[in-house]
């Protein structure tokens, strides 16, 4: 009986001394993976920042381009190109993720509806705001929608429309404007790629976060 009574309590012990190890394991691992997505969301807002030292001519035409890799000459683009460019720099194809993904669940996207389309297109897809919408959505993150300041951070996407239904895509970056104290967005409206204070210049649509196939 004693040594019954011994067993049990030995048995208890080792139960709790698995759970707390287990635990540590756990917290351990939730603050490495936190501290590698703040390194990737600093990484993406440099890359944002340097795509402003680029001159490009704004021009939304459709482009046939290569798959996966492809892109549209590199002194042209749109809002999205810039998006796209940032994340090529830190070894993330949206072209191929966005890709894949319509691939795959063709009816989660707006195509059909907005653009009449019954197959997914590796040339432009990727390049469309609202594909992009539904795309961090499903593989990232979807923020919440605010207007403070202070919910937005560097490395974070945000969508707007510009008015009538025009959409339009930014990246936030790690340099706060001297007049308001608000983060700056990098983004391309019609004169290249522009670090701006427009974070609330329009009605935001969409607030996220994506850090690619192998970190969402």
């Amino acid at each position: 009986m004693i040594f019954r009574g011994r067993f049990c309590l030995a048995l208890t012990f080792l139960t709790i001394v698995l759970g707390l190890a287990a635990e540590a394991r756990f917290v351990q691992t939730s603050r490495v993976s936190q501290s590698n997505h703040q390194i990737f969301l600093e990484k993406l807002s440099a890359a944002a920042i340097e795509r402003t030292r680029h001159v490009v001519r704004y021009d939304p035409q459709y482009v046939r381009i290569p798959y996966p890799g492809g892109d549209v000459p590199a002194d042209t683009g749109v809002c999205s190109d810039e998006v796209i460019r940032a994340y090529r720099a830190l070894g993330i194809d949206l072209q191929k993720e966005v890709h894949e993904d319509m691939a795959a669940n063709f009816s989660a996207y707006p195509n059909q509806r907005r653009w009449m389309l019954a197959h997914p297109d590796s040339n432009i897809d990727h390049r469309r705001v609202p594909n992009l919408m539904v795309f961090f959505s499903r593989k990232g993150t979807s923020l919440p929608i605010s207007t403070r300041a202070e919910d937005f951070e560097p490395g974070e996407l945000v969508t707007w429309d510009l008015g009538g239904g025009v959409p339009h895509i930014g990246i936030v970056v790690n340099r706060k404007s001297g007049a308001t104290g608000k983060y700056l967005v990098v983004h391309n409206i019609g004169s290249g790629p522009k670090m701006e204070d427009v974070l609330f210049s329009w009605k935001i649509t969409g607030h996220y976060r994506y850090f690619g196939p192998t970190q969402s």
